[in-house]
């Protein structure tokens, strides 16, 4: 099975446009996390100054402490929700990048697929074993695959979970400290 060049030309059309849709996920993602590290450094810079009014205006070393101590959990909580918010932008992003690639290997191991088939019933008669070997080796190949994709997503679910639950635990231990102090 050979590709014409109207086959060979569509298909690059399909790759072209591929790309670009994933460039523009890309770019999306980039537009997202320079939002966000705006939106932060901005709260930042207002909170510090802030705060420091805070300090200038305390009138003894406990009024300072107390504000000194205040601040750890409220910016423990800060931090874990710019994580929550980078780590979805990032898990977005990589999941549209996950639908276009198993797209595409699925339409590659169907023309793939396809070629065997072509080749299988054109193939010189006795040659049915190798044949079926290759067959056979097909089937081994496809089944590797689907087991490491789904390997792959219990991976990220776990490490999604992994993550909720550090996250968890450091905002009970800011919240401790601060409830101590």
């Amino acid at each position: 099975m050979f590709m014409t060049a109207d086959q060979f030309a569509a298909s690059n059309k399909a790759n072209l446009e591929t790309v670009k849709g994933l460039s523009t996920k890309s770019f999306a993602g980039f537009e997202k996390m320079a939002e966000l590290n705006l939106a932060a450094a901005k709260a930042l810079m207002t909170e510090s100054y802030e705060h420091v009014q805070s300090l200038m205006a305390a009138k003894d070393a406990q009024q300072v402490i107390a504000l000194q101590t205040g601040l750890v959990a409220p910016m423990a909580e800060k931090a874990a929700a710019y994580g929550r918010h980078v780590y979805g932008i990032a898990v977005e992003t990589s999941a549209e990048f996950t639908k276009v690639f198993e797209g595409k290997a699925a339409e590659g191991q169907k023309a793939f697929t396809q070629a065997m088939d072509s080749m299988t019933k054109n193939a010189p008669a006795g040659t049915e074993s190798a044949v079926a070997v290759l067959k056979s080796a097909l089937a081994s190949s496809q089944s590797a695959i689907e087991s490491a994709q789904s390997a792959a997503k219990q991976a990220l679910a776990m490490a999604e979970s992994n993550v909720s639950a550090v996250t968890e635990q450091a905002l009970s231990a800011a919240a401790a400290v601060s409830k101590k102090a």
